[in-house]
């Protein structure tokens, strides 16, 4: 049949007709269905029973002469839904690598194509050693697009499964590196969402290597890609919420499902839910638990099932929180180490069963109710053994170390006491088996209370550390006392006297006590980091922890930054081999870079480089290093995935530090990532309840995603912390504007006297007036405040500049608002030159 016989013979009918060849039922006219239509001009003259896709398969002929790009062809590995892997070989440098090619059949495809290039761009995006590399992204002769690969020489999970069953350790460690690899995507904000056995690929040195990132989503878009079987993913590794909810909601915890998925298939040989069809399994995982990995697999460990079951729960939230978690545990297991998963209590079974069999549960209920009166009426009333008393919310082996009182005659010594806590304090930190808050939270507290239970209650821990310093040349005597919150009695109290070139020894002798006492277990690395010297040089050590007084100030000021800094400098001047003096060195001069506390000068950009560098090379697992090379990346080079790499190695050494997750909060709110930034501050939180900085920030962050009850709920709970604070009304007041309520913003800002410091106060109030058409009334008070020097503004005299533009502007001197702002440019534009 010619081509114009082809043509002439389609036609469209209103009328529904069968083929007269093979009997399937179209509106296509001329008694031919689009398959046998097509046969026909194609001469084929095979069965009929194949479907359109199997024909159109078999017509996506090779390219000519077997090349692709820049690339030979040598053989076809592979095919799927939307396209063909070959193994080529590049002409020029004769690497052997995995093509991908579009199948020819889609090219018109909107959809497809969309899917082939996410999957191009999100691979290629990602540098991990557990990542299948992408080396080239490009189309062919024909418009159709491929990338090319790494060749993975080992098959995938899925071919290598059968022979792994029988080494489960074999199975952590690759499921570990899988874990670390997903984790790393996850912190680009990228999801995998179709993770299983074939889409784990083996080097040729049996690595693994994650791949096939056709369904990836990104963390902060939402795609427009028409939902349905093709691109939720593969049933029985997906999670029960992939396949309901809108695609933009999925979280982290999709792909940990899909990870225990794999790892229960690893051990059992099948997925947790099987069915007939893709339906009947989607549904299955959405109304049913997952089954226990003992069942399928008895000889499997309890611990790697407590893993498995975490990852498989049906919520979400019941999941482990991030992929981070989840390698943790695995490695943990490797390590012969404690998971930190715990099975399911039979309270939540039953619980969860309840709602699983409503009828049922109530019919029992109402059995038990009524078992009950009947006992109450037979026994005394209140037997203590009807009772049921609820796990005790603080854990026993926690402690908080309040401020130390300062005994010295010198009142300036006061730095010196503050130093003592907070080194005993980072001591304890370091102690991953003890749950330490953060001074932030007890710096509000006087050195010897009069109520501990309500302040541990407060803080929510079980013991108390109070303290006292009294310093006279370079002798030193230290009080300590432990005490045991809930009966307000003593369990341990020494002093120390001694010289201060012998300080260190009685900060480690404090840390072991407290160890003792609490009964916490302390490994070898942990025992190391208490007993630390940080420096033999008494002088640079009392320099360091001036500059350390400073950076712990509440009040984060230009001049308490240049303070800081100064001694900071002092201290390594003193001792160059001080790598904790090098490493807060860094820590200050990246944040003073990045709040403009400091000028934003190359000099001090550089300066914080070889600080945190000179820190590592003399100490490269000092955790205070490490996290100051975070810093450095975050603030100065904004290089983000390099910070969260140094941030996530310092949380392995500094698991009580608060500073590590409010810093990964940062970093995710940077890129866009609500949710996760939202998550750590939390996290944050959790080790230092009472830091109003942390709250301040969350509640900021909520009035960004306009979630204005919650901001307005945690503005509340910072000022039961410090009442009056001037920021948190004018936060409370912005955030009245922001709801269009401007009478309640002006009741809010009218007691308010902010100084020029106060600038987010004073920010809200011009802005008051700027809403309410009367920037008369302000521009004279800011023309006062800029007339005169302020070191304490430092670069936030362009922040008021541009207010003070702003109000001109509406007033109507165009000309004299145009001025405003050139100076308000002005400092920012120099500093951005000068970087």
């Amino acid at each position: 049949m010619s081509a114009c016989d082809i043509s002439d013979s389609v036609r469209i009918d209103a009328d529904i007709v069968a083929c007269e060849e093979c009997g399937s039922t179209s509106r296509v006219g001329r008694g031919f269905c689009l398959n046998c239509l097509l046969r026909r001009g194609l001469g084929c003259e095979t069965e009929t029973t194949e479907s359109l896709q199997e024909v159109l398969d078999e017509v996506d002929v090779r390219d000519a002469d077997w090349r692709i790009g820049n690339y030979q062809i040598l053989e076809e590995i592979g095919r799927g839904g939307m396209g063909v892997i070959y193994r080529a070989r590049q002409r020029h440098s004769l690497r052997i690598v995995a093509l991908k090619r579009i199948l020819s059949f889609h090219a018109d495809s909107r959809e497809t194509l969309a899917r082939f290039r996410r999957e191009a761009e999100a691979a290629a995006s990602l540098d991990h050693p557990n990542i299948l590399p992408i080396y080239e992204v490009s189309e062919s002769e024909d418009g159709l697009p491929f990338f090319s690969m790494k060749f993975a020489a080992g098959g995938s999970l899925l071919d290598v499964a059968q022979s792994l069953r029988s080494d489960p350790r074999r199975i952590v460690q690759l499921t570990a590196k899988v874990t670390r690899a997903v984790q790393y995507a996850h912190l680009q904000g990228i999801l995998h969402r179709d993770l299983k056995p074939g889409n784990i690929l083996l080097d040729g040195r049996g690595e693994p290597l994650v791949s096939d990132f056709g369904l990836a989503k990104w963390l902060d878009t939402s795609s427009d890609l028409t939902r349905t079987l093709t691109i939720f993913g593969t049933p029985g590794y997906i999670a029960p919420e992939q396949a309901q909810g809108p695609a933009k909601d999925l979280t982290a915890a999709a792909d940990i499902y899909s990870i225990g998925a794999v790892l229960f298939d690893l051990f059992t040989g099948k997925t947790p839910f099987v069915g007939e069809h893709a339906l009947a399994v989607i549904k299955q995982a959405s109304e049913k638990p997952a089954p226990k990995l003992r069942t399928l697999s008895p000889s499997a460990d309890r611990d790697l099932e407590t893993i498995c079951a975490k990852c498989l729960e049906r919520e979400p939230q019941a999941r482990y929180q991030t992929t981070g978690d989840l390698a943790e545990d695995l490695e943990r297991w490797l390590e012969g180490r404690p998971i930190v998963a715990r099975p399911v209590s039979p309270p939540v079974r039953i619980w969860r069963w309840s709602k699983r069999n409503p009828k049922l549960a109530g019919s029992l209920t109402a059995a038990v109710v009524l078992g009950m009166l009947l006992v109450a009426v037979a026994l005394p009333m209140g037997w203590s053994f009807f009772s049921t008393q609820p796990p005790p919310a603080i854990p026993e082996k926690s402690i908080a170390v309040l401020p130390f009182e300062n005994r010295s005659e010198e009142k300036a010594n006061a730095y010196f006491a503050e130093g003592i806590q907070d080194e005993i304090l980072t001591r304890l930190s370091k102690i991953a088996d003890l749950k330490v808050i953060s001074r932030t939270s007890t710096q509000h507290y006087k050195s010897a209370p009069e109520n501990v239970p309500e302040i541990a209650r407060q803080l929510g821990v079980a013991h108390i550390l109070e303290g006292s310093v009294q310093r006279s040349g370079d002798a030193v005597r230290v009080n300590v006392q432990l005490i045991n919150a809930a009966t307000d009695s003593h369990l341990w109290a020494d002093t120390f006297d001694r010289k201060l070139t012998d300080l260190f020894s009685v900060e480690s002798e404090v840390a072991r006590a407290i160890a003792e006492q609490l009964r916490v277990r302390l490994t070898g690395r942990e025992e190391q980091v208490i007993q630390a010297k940080p420096t033999d040089n008494p002088e640079a050590y009392n320099a360091y922890l001036r500059g350390l007084a400073l950076n712990l100030k509440t009040l984060d000021t230009p001049a308490n930054t240049v303070g800081a800094q100064s001694y900071l400098r002092d201290a390594v001047r003193l001792d160059p081999k001080f790598a904790l003096a090098w490493a807060m060195l860094a820590s200050v001069d990246s944040f003073g870079y990045i709040s403009l506390n400091l000028q934003p000068t190359v000099a001090l950009r550089e300066e914080a480089q070889k600080a945190a560098e000179t820190a590592l090379t003399l100490q490269p697992n000092l955790a205070e290093a490490i996290l100051a090379k975070g810093y450095y990346h975050y603030a100065c080079l904004r290089e983000y995935d390099t910070a969260v790499r140094y941030f996530e190695q310092a949380r392995q050494l500094m698991p009580n530090s608060s500073q590590i997750p409010e810093a990964l909060a940062f970093v995710a709110r940077r890129r866009g990532q609500w949710d996760k930034s939202e998550l750590y501050f939390k996290e944050a939180e959790r080790l230092d309840p009472r830091n109003t900085s942390l709250l301040a920030q969350r509640a900021l962050l909520y009035v960004a995603l306009r979630r204005f009850p919650e901001a307005l709920k945690t503005a509340d709970r910072i000022l039961e912390i410090t009442p009056d604070d001037v920021d948190t009304l004018s936060l409370k007041a912005a955030i009245a504007q922001a709801q269009g309520d401007l009478p309640r913003a002006s009741a809010l800002l009218a007691p308010l006297r902010p100084a020029a410091a106060d600038t987010s106060a004073l920010e809200t109030q011009v802005y008051q007036t700027i809403l309410e058409r009367r920037p008369a009334q302000i521009i004279p008070r800011l023309q006062e405040m800029l007339s005169k020097p302020n070191p304490t503004l430092g670069y936030y005299s362009g922040e008021l500049r541009f207010w003070l533009g702003w109000a001109e502007e509406i007033t109507g001197e165009h000309a004299v608002a145009r001025g405003s702002w050139l100076q308000a440019r002005w400092p920012r534009i120099r500093s951005k030159e000068t970087r």
